[in-house]
């Protein structure tokens, strides 16, 4: 195969002749191809067990569909993990505004510590609590008057008791108190739509027969503070202020009113004690060397998550992953490769540098090298090209020309500065020339529109060759990222601590072209 795939160069000059079979060869090396991916359903059966899914929590609009199929999806496979290995506490390593770690929380009722560089994107996290709190009140002024009118509905259905037998009631409710902290859930979209997700269920189980029980002396007040109570089993613990009934008129207390007073009091320590559903944003640099024991002071056995994380920041998490006893299992999506340090990209020496690529011994050993070019070629999306979604080729075609300006006009060749997002800000060519030279604190004084405007002239007739050398690197993409993620696996086939490790396509690569997981399980930890 490689002598055929080899006739796509010229031998004599190196040049493409024969695109077709390019593309083929392209096809050939490509991760989906190479049969070295666990399909996500097989790892899911896995670990399923004999444990059974959560009721359904959907994302809202608050999120994009791109982020909303990220989240349930991978928050469904690390929820199999956690209860595979027995651990109910997940680091997310560089947790952004927090969409994973608030979901996992509320749906799969994980403690979550959501770790990012960015103190912007901690604090929003903290700002969606704050957001709750705010709806809180809002909140139970209309579910008082839903309650009542539900009420009401029921009563027209069917009578009402008019005896009950305390002593029952008094035998049922104690008898399912400690259980009802898990059992209940009530998911409002009221509240809960402002801080990224919908109702898809209401209170359900046991708290379903205890109100047929006690619906002839049950106030609407006790059933909405019921209704309360479950809520706040499901929310971040500090989303919401404590609730207290003590506002509410005691006065003569039947004995099936002192019963649900002693439930609300179980279930209320529970939740303080607890605190398992607890979402944590945290500020913090992670590097390969970071001590999680100085971040996070009650430390225990947990695994770590990451949702595209930047660069070198992917192949910290395994490293960390792999050198911390107390993590037993690892899921990581990167992104950003064009971000990576590499180690045989420059000449120097630099010993104790921790290099992003490459991670296993395989390929330090044969000194591999991608290079920026080929690392920002693994970044395109070969998918949603596929499906119509085509290159911007203008704005391509506009930082090619800015470069040959830059080295034939101020003798540039190589610089650490970059232009950003100057296009989408940009007017006109000229206009985007000129906000490029600020931002590389060259001076455009030299420069009049007209040469600029020459330039653009002068290449503009190539703008074709540039899409189409474009479309053979998005062809390229998916051979550069597999050299990439299997990096990353060997690197953990490496360790001797690691019971399983594999590779699963997560998302849809047209919704989310980084769809790619690394995975891992240690050694006598799950079993």
């Amino acid at each position: 195969d490689d002598d055929i795939f080899s006739s796509a160069f010229c031998e004599t000059s190196e040049k493409l002749i024969n695109v077709h079979l390019f593309a083929l060869a392209a096809k050939y090396y490509s991760l989906s191809n190479l049969g070295v991916c666990t399909p996500l359903e097989d790892v899911l059966e896995a670990l399923k067990g004999d444990n059974e899914g959560a009721t359904g929590i959907a994302p809202d609009e608050f999120m994009n569909s791109k982020k909303s199929h990220e989240v349930q999806v991978m928050s469904e496979l690390v929820n199999g993990i956690a209860n595979y290995c027995g651990i109910k506490l997940v680091i997310d390593i560089g947790s952004g505004k927090g969409y994973l770690s608030s979901f996992l929380s509320m749906q799969y009722n994980l403690k979550v510590y959501g770790i990012d560089s960015s103190s912007s994107n901690t604090n929003g996290a903290h700002e969606r609590n704050r957001k709750l709190k705010k709806h809180w009140r809002s909140y139970q002024s209309r579910g008082k008057e839903n309650l009542k009118s539900q009420s009401l509905e029921k009563a027209n259905d069917r009578p009402v008791e008019s005896e009950i037998n305390c002593e029952t009631v008094n035998e049922e409710l104690l008898t399912n108190a400690n259980s009802l902290q898990n059992q209940d859930q009530v998911i409002v979209q009221d509240l809960v739509s402002s801080c990224g997700f919908t109702e898809m269920a209401t209170l359900k189980t046991n708290a379903e027969t205890e109100a047929e029980i006690v619906t002839g002396t049950q106030s609407h007040e006790t059933k909405l503070s019921e209704d309360v109570l479950a809520i706040l089993n499901v929310l971040p613990a500090d989303a919401v202020e404590d609730f207290s009934s003590s506002h509410y008129n005691c006065g003569e207390l039947c004995e099936e009113e002192k019963v649900q007073r002693k439930i609300t009091s179980l279930k209320t320590k529970a939740r303080k004690s607890s605190e398992s559903n607890l979402y944590l944003p945290l500020t913090s640099c992670i590097t390969a060397e970071t001590e999680l024991s100085d971040i996070i002071t009650d430390l225990e056995d947990c695994m770590m998550v990451g949702l595209h994380t930047c660069g070198d920041l992917a192949a910290n998490t395994l490293r960390i992953f792999t050198a911390k006893p107390e993590i037993k299992a690892v899921c990581s999506v990167g992104c950003c490769y064009h971000l990576l340090s590499e180690q045989f990209e420059n000449q120097e020496e630099c010993h104790d540098q921790v290099w992003g690529f490459p991670m296993c011994q395989y390929l330090k050993d044969k000194g591999w090298c991608c290079g920026r070019n080929a690392r920002m070629s693994a970044c395109l999306a070969l998918e949603r090209v596929a499906v119509g979604q085509m290159l911007p080729t203008e704005s391509l075609f506009y930082r090619a020309v800015l470069q040959v300006i830059i080295e034939e006009i101020y003798g540039i060749t190589k610089s650490d500065r970059h232009v950003g997002k100057t296009f989408s800000k940009s007017s006109s060519f000229v206009d985007y020339v000129r906000r490029s030279l600020k931002k590389l604190e060259l001076d455009d004084s030299k420069l009049p529109d007209s040469c600029i405007m020459e330039y653009y002239e002068k290449y503009k007739h190539r703008m074709n060759e540039l899409e189409a050398f474009n479309m053979l690197k998005v062809v390229l993409a998916p051979c550069i990222e597999v050299l990439i993620l299997l990096d990353r696996l060997c690197y953990l086939k490496e360790q001797e601590n690691i019971a399983w490790s594999g590779l699963v396509k997560l998302f849809d690569p047209v919704k989310s072209p980084r769809c790619y997981a690394v995975i891992a399980l240690k050694n006598q930890s799950c079993s």
